[in-house]
């Protein structure tokens, strides 16, 4: 059974994870188009996924199911917060199928606002291939900064890669337009 709606976006909306939807994110992280942009380099079974999803449950992050007419298209996630720095890392992966029509980018702006206006974060960030230029743009339509760039730092498909920084400050999400 599918989990609760929790944020809506303009677009999709975030629901919690649940173990029914182990299998829907077995297919979609062992699609190759899927991992080679996570810089994974080995099959996850569903056993590993069931675990993945029950640490995920067990943990401070937030984990969600981006969700489209109520049809999963991919997961945002915001890892632990730092507490004493107010940060916290956020990361995404979505359905091949469903790439080019701006859910990446709802899902960054929908958990942006859980992140600052509920949670009273300071700042978030994301990492990304500089080999993943539409990844690298969701970020910047939600608001996103580039703030580095690590040379060589990844390597994904047989090669080294460099990792582009994102981050967004509270100050500037509730500066925007």
């Amino acid at each position: 059974m599918p989990g609760p709606i929790f944020c809506e976006g303009d677009v999709v909306s975030l629901r919690t994870l649940e173990k029914d939807d182990a299998e829907w994110n077995h297919e979609l992280v062992n699609d190759p188009r899927v991992w080679q942009s996570l810089g994974m380099e080995a099959p996850v079974s569903l056993e590993e996924t069931h675990e993945w999803i029950d640490s995920k449950n067990d943990s401070d992050a937030v984990c969600f199911v981006v969700t489209v007419d109520e049809t999963p298209v991919g997961t945002v996630n915001m890892k632990a917060p730092y507490e004493m720095w107010g940060i916290a890392e956020l990361s995404y992966k979505f359905d091949p199928e469903h790439w080019g029509n701006g859910y990446a980018t709802d899902a960054l702006k929908t958990i942006s606002a859980y992140a600052f206006e509920t949670r009273r974060l300071e700042k978030l960030f994301a990492e990304c291939f500089d080999t993943n230029p539409a990844s690298g743009r969701a970020l910047e339509k939600a608001g996103f900064s580039q703030e580095g760039r690590f040379k060589n730092h990844g390597f994904t498909a047989g090669e080294r890669v460099d990792v582009l920084r994102y981050g967004l400050l509270a100050t500037e999400w509730f500066d925007r337009e």
